[in-house]
């Protein structure tokens, strides 16, 4: 048997509203089997437009062996590229984030326009054709100031995301926005761990006592509901926030892959802080409300966002190894928005700073728990793990549907 047709029969095995077996979070086989039919064909959120804020900004990204680059060029336009020398292969961009003239390669000083036109090689001989030598480029799409890059040769369609995303990110503002701050952790645990953990919040009283001043523990408002019916004190909140001009009723795609829905948070609550107040006074966006709650916003297998009346939040997910995920977490702020007057660093992080690291311990005591022999999947809560199980629905059907194929090739 081949190892698709292992892992596709793993997958017709698994229980109904119960978690996986312990190899889709352990086995390297399986590991490369997700980089391959998700990570490697999927759009995947890379950074805010926020990053990127003049002529030769750029950043990198890496997902598996893969190493990109994305910068935005003089007309304006962000463009992604394999940052990978035509030369010889050398990465050309070695910091996360910087700013240049020209993509140079530090080994032979190979330049490349910011478009990724080789420019200048030097004694190449007089038959050398630097056209045909110029940096292979990586799908690459803005959506209301979120940067989205796709590896495969051929991307899956990106407009019915954004035709669905735009209207409720137009009033964020983001292309107005700047980074305030960022983080970057490594969890000791499986990508699809991390995002089980964030599809529920039944771990939330245990665990998060700083977000849990602000953040509802209601399954009603932090699970899926695939069906899109809430309590009439949610429905209120919807029409409140949409008579005003901002979208914010449940939408969710087709297959389950990204959904968006404006929630209340606990009442009075208008941001994520210690107090519960707005943490920025030069508000980024046009929510006219301050207890907007936050529009929440998924989009497997890569971002959870959280869009509030005064900043934003934008989370990213990026896979390391079978046991290991890295998150990036970015706070958005208004362009204009001056440290230490217009808001604090400290009050404007603190309680995802806080949130951040109680989950990654979560999700490592997760991992060191299924790593036991003893490990058997498990059921779900129906009430508070609806999330969770509409994740796992969406894994298991992806990859069987990407690995079915191949096998039938084999065969």
């Amino acid at each position: 048997m081949t190892a698709d047709a292992t892992t596709l029969d793993l997958l017709s095995r698994r229980k109904s509203g119960h978690s996986l077996q312990q190899a889709f979070y352990t086995d390297p086989t399986i590991y490369a089997q997700d980089l391959e039919n998700i990570w490697y064909r999927e759009w995947l959120f890379a950074t805010p437009l926020a990053a990127l804020p003049k002529t030769g900004s750029y950043v990198t990204q890496k997902v598996g062996p893969y190493r990109v680059v994305i910068v935005r060029g003089p007309d304006g336009s962000v463009r992604a590229f394999h940052n990978t020398c035509r030369h010889r292969g050398s990465v050309i961009c070695k910091a996360a984030s910087g700013t240049v003239a020209k993509l140079v390669c530090p080994y032979h000083q190979w330049t490349y326009e910011l478009d990724g036109r080789l420019l200048w090689a030097r004694d190449m001989g007089s038959d050398f054709d630097p056209s045909a030598h110029g940096l292979k480029p990586v799908h690459c799409r803005e959506v209301s100031g979120l940067i989205y890059i796709c590896l495969a040769d051929e991307a899956p369609d990106f407009d019915a995301f954004a035709k669905m995303a735009e209207p409720y990110l137009a009033v964020h503002d983001l292309r107005d926005s700047k980074i305030a701050h960022q983080s970057t952790i490594i969890e000791n645990g499986n990508w699809k761990l991390v995002w089980e953990n964030n599809r529920e919040c039944y771990h939330c009283a245990g665990n998060h006592p700083s977000l849990c001043r602000t953040y509802p523990e209601d399954p009603t408002i932090t699970g899926v509901s695939q069906d899109g019916t809430f309590p009439p004190t949610v429905e209120a909140h919807f029409a409140r926030l949409e008579g005003a001009g901002a979208p914010s009723r449940f939408q969710m795609s087709d297959d389950g892959q990204y959904r968006l829905a404006r929630m209340p948070l606990l009442d009075g609550a208008e941001s994520y802080t210690m107090n519960g107040k707005i943490a920025v006074q030069k508000r980024l966006g046009r929510i006219p409300f301050l207890d907007a709650g936050t529009l929440l916003k998924f989009h497997y297998p890569t971002t959870w966002n959280h869009f509030l009346s005064d900043h934003s939040i934008t989370f990213r997910v990026t896979p390391i190894s079978p046991t290991e995920t890295e998150v990036q977490t970015t706070w958005l702020v208004h362009k204009d928005a001056v440290e230490g007057v217009d808001y604090d660093l400290e009050n404007l992080t603190t309680v995802w700073e806080h949130t951040n690291d109680e989950d990654r311990q979560v999700v490592e005591d997760n991992q060191q728990g299924i790593n036991s022999p003893a490990y058997e999947p498990g059921p779900y809560s129906a009430s508070h793990e609806d999330g969770v199980n509409q994740f796992v629905d969406w894994y298991c059907a992806t990859m069987s549907k990407r690995l079915a194929p191949t096998r039938m090739a084999a065969e």
